[in-house]
């Protein structure tokens, strides 16, 4: 199979599939978009992710933490650096 038989975002040149980054989701948000990009990075429905995130905070307590951890350290659509790395990036500025 070559390139152009190839199906549009299916697999690239060697037919294997595209990797794809985990990225907060820029459309499918309802707070800061990590249930939505996981679900997308997953390909999964989002209200499973959701109500995965929502067992994790009612049984353990953990799910908030995580939630937050994540929107910290993962990158939003269409940006090259996460929350976190952004503000490190500024304050590593600010000393220079």
């Amino acid at each position: 199979m070559n390139t152009a038989t190839a199906g549009a975002g299916s697999a690239t040149v060697n037919d294997q599939p595209e990797v794809s980054q985990l990225r907060r989701s820029g459309d499918d948000r309802m707070l800061a978009g990590v249930a939505g990009g996981i679900a997308r990075y997953l390909n999964v429905n989002v209200t499973l992710v959701r109500l995965f995130i929502a067992a994790l905070v009612v049984f353990t307590g953990a799910g908030a933490p995580l939630y937050l951890a994540a929107w910290l350290l993962i990158p939003a659509d269409g940006e090259d650096q996460s929350v976190a790395a952004a503000w490190i990036a500024g304050r590593q500025d600010s000393f220079r």
